[in-house]
């Protein structure tokens, strides 16, 4: 029995409506209730959006690095991992539009960067609503290393697929 069960003032709910909502909406697995959206706050759905639009461009710059080393080298592979590269960047890129779009249409805007210590952070805008989004530049690296395997392996699926490559 604990010191706070007698009083009564523990026993009432001290929430918001909205924030009851939310709660509520989390805890049954439903989708955030229209108001809170009209709100401004961010869904974890449009919050993974921002992340991936904070990720893609950087994949694209790993990507352009790397093509710019294999034209460097002197390897006759190299034009076989240039060609991967490059589709894998048109697939980074193809992406990254469709998430703008749909970012734009839920009118959501990325604005600056900046980085602090070993945290990158961006700000946003959420209709009307603005915030800071940060993430930590060991999990950019290692959500980059998991995106690329993505990436990798619908490479590796369409050369199997394709009958001209069999040959």
């Amino acid at each position: 029995m604990s010191k706070l069960d007698g009083n009564e003032r523990w026993g009432s709910k001290m929430l918001l409506t909205e924030h009851q909502e939310q709660y509520d909406a989390e805890r049954s697995g439903a989708a955030v209730s229209e108001p809170a959206r009209a709100a401004g706050h961010p869904t974890t759905e449009e919050m993974v959006m921002i992340r991936d639009v904070i990720l893609l461009p950087h994949m694209l710059t790993m990507a352009q690095r790397s093509i710019d080393d294999s034209k460097r080298s002197g390897n006759f592979m190299s034009q076989l991992h240039i060609a991967a590269t490059q589709a894998i960047m048109d697939m980074i890129s193809k992406d990254l539009y469709a998430l703008r779009r749909e970012l734009g249409q839920r009118r959501i805007r990325i604005l600056s960067d900046e980085q602090v210590d070993l945290v990158i952070y961006h700000r946003y805008v959420c209709r009307g609503y603005e915030e800071r989004f940060g993430i930590v530049r060991e999990v950019l690296r290692a959500e980059i290393s998991t995106r690329f395997g993505g990436y990798i392996s619908r490479i590796k699926t369409l050369l199997r697929s394709d009958p001209k490559a069999k040959n």
